[in-house]
């Protein structure tokens, strides 16, 4: 039986999928309607609903470094003493090579 943590953060990753799936299609559809609609189209409504999206996102990251903090602190390990590869492979400092080299450089 799966806890409720581990049922919390899977539901923030799913979440999170979507929103990013949802700002990618807001900005398609833009995309699209720039072509077919050269004037005459609510741009500034579009950016506003990405805008909104990617509040949305960064909350949704705050909540899951939150739970994250808190299973770090549950298993006794501080959340800022611990830095993995894959928070560095998403802020883009790793590249392939070093990741599949293990030493990090």
């Amino acid at each position: 039986m799966k806890t409720p943590e581990a049922e919390a953060r899977r539901a923030l990753t799913r979440l999170r999928r979507a929103l990013e799936k949802a700002r990618r299609e807001v900005c398609g559809l833009r995309e699209l309607l720039d072509q077919s609609e050269a004037d005459g189209y609510p741009g500034d409504d579009y950016a506003e609903m990405d805008d909104h999206l990617a509040a949305v996102v960064e909350a949704v990251h705050r909540e899951q470094a939150r739970q994250q903090a808190k299973v770090l602190r549950g298993g006794g390990i501080s959340a800022g003493g611990l830095v993995g590869s894959g928070s560095l492979r998403r802020k883009g400092r790793l590249s392939r090579s070093a990741e599949s080299s293990g030493d990090g450089t």
